[in-house]
């Protein structure tokens, strides 16, 4: 069996943090591979080495000095190499990096540097070979990933060495130059590194115990979500919720391979299991079909009337429209004699009422409604198909509470409801779907 364990930025913090990641790997020898991420916030009010490294291209880019910037990073890691007592010589490396920084240095490979001396650390540390993401993550010059080079130097490297250790967030250009992917890229190249070794499972290491049901900024100790699909979390991810990043979810999608996300303060905590297809058998799996509860504010809609319409006709006609002002439609619910178009706000913009001028001058309806300020709810769940009287239940519990419900739209595979309701009534919506399906 082989594991891929990426350990985000709070887990490879400090020198305490470090000895639960080595706490984690050597309590199970299948994990051959590890990502690591930058250094994150020791508390809430320390810095994370990737925002100090950007604040330091900033500085250069406008003359200013960042010496003292550069103190605080250097300290940072020859802390983390004194308390545990490493022997790698981290002030001779980040002293050469500094040598050469210049308003002129490129802002991706200063950036990248806060996950490649982590990581350098944490190798010796875990007794694993260092393996540099320049050496074995390649971009083409398209900047996306070249998977079959990429796929090919991991595996080859995990052949030479057992056990390695690759930085995540970066990887080369064809031109040698170092690249970073978006913020939270190291979840893609710990993806990345699980698909080129057909890995039995990508374990992705932060500080929550899995996937919650609901946004606990809005409910009180939401449930975690012990199992969930593919095709659930991209439902939630879609309706707002903040899951994984979305390229880190398709290289292990396509392979087949389960994505666990653990939580490295309390490892014990089984945490959510990612799977192209779920089959639950336990009670409270029976119990629980919503899957979970999420959702976004400040979208618009659009219901255009018209009796006797050719629907299909108007319709198209009303969403070209949109499409020509860059407007994406995020739902569209039908009836025999009208329509409603679902938008986001600040998508929609300034040009809302060129958009519903154009409408009644290319479709000709009676009439054109606006609704604005609302927000959307999904429940998500994998279940709702095979239980009768889901959307029912979920209606009841909006109505009991007075929350009026706007628009109502179920996706074709059945997988989340979704209704509309007013911007000031969004939280109270959560928590009374979460009550009523999971509280």
């Amino acid at each position: 069996m082989i594991k891929v364990a990426k350990f985000g930025g709070s887990s490879v913090a400090g020198a305490g943090q470090f000895e639960k990641v080595r706490s984690i790997i050597t309590s199970d020898p299948s994990r051959k591979i590890v990502v690591a991420s930058a250094a994150g916030k020791r508390d809430k009010d320390d810095h994370k080495l990737t925002d100090l490294l950007y604040l330091c291209h900033a500085h250069l880019t406008y003359g200013f000095p960042c010496d003292d910037i550069l103190t605080a990073i250097r300290s940072r890691f020859s802390e983390i190499r004194d308390s545990l007592g490493l022997s790698y010589d981290v002030e001779s490396d980040f002293d050469s990096l500094a040598s050469r920084l210049t308003k002129n240095f490129s802002v991706d490979e200063l950036v990248s540097r806060g996950e490649y001396f982590t990581s350098k650390l944490l190798a010796e540390y875990l007794g694993f070979q260092f393996v540099d993401a320049a050496d074995c993550v390649f971009f083409g010059m398209d900047g996306q990933i070249d998977r079959e080079k990429t796929y090919s130097a991991i595996s080859d490297a995990l052949a030479a060495y057992g056990k390695i250790l690759i930085p995540g967030f970066y990887g080369e250009l064809p031109t040698g130059r170092i690249k970073v992917m978006t913020r939270g890229g190291s979840d893609i190249t710990g993806a990345l590194a699980a698909a080129a070794v057909d890995a039995d499972v990508y374990e992705n290491w932060t500080d929550v115990s899995g996937i919650l049901m609901a946004d606990p900024k809005i409910v009180n100790n939401p449930k975690p979500i012990p199992t969930i699909t593919y095709s659930e979390l991209r439902e939630l991810a879609f309706m707002g919720a903040s899951v994984l990043h979305e390229d880190s979810i398709m290289p292990v999608k396509e392979k087949g391979i389960a994505l666990n996300i653990r939580n490295t303060n309390k490892p014990e905590d089984p945490g959510t299991l990612i799977v192209e297809n779920a089959g639950d058998s336990s009670e409270e799996a029976e119990e629980r079909f919503i899957t979970g509860i999420a959702g976004k504010k400040n979208f618009d809609i659009l219901t255009v009337n018209k009796r006797n319409m050719n629907i299909n006709s108007t319709l198209c006609q009303a969403v070209s429209i949109l499409e020509r002002y860059h407007v994406p439609v995020e739902h569209i619910t039908m009836g025999l004699d009208s329509f409603a178009l679902v938008a986001s706000a600040a998508a929609l913009g300034d040009s809302l009422y060129d958009i519903m001028a154009d409408i009644q001058k290319s479709c000709r309806p009676d009439n054109i409604d606006l609704q604005d300020d609302i927000a959307l709810v999904a429940a998500v769940g994998r279940k709702m198909t095979s239980k009768p009287g889901v959307s029912g239940k979920l209606f009841n519990a909006l109505g009991k509470n007075n929350i009026n419900i706007r628009t109502i739209a179920q996706g074709a595979d059945e997988l989340s409801i979704i209704v509309g309701v007013e911007n000031e009534r969004f939280d109270t919506a959560i928590r009374v779907l979460y009550e009523g399906f999971a509280g």
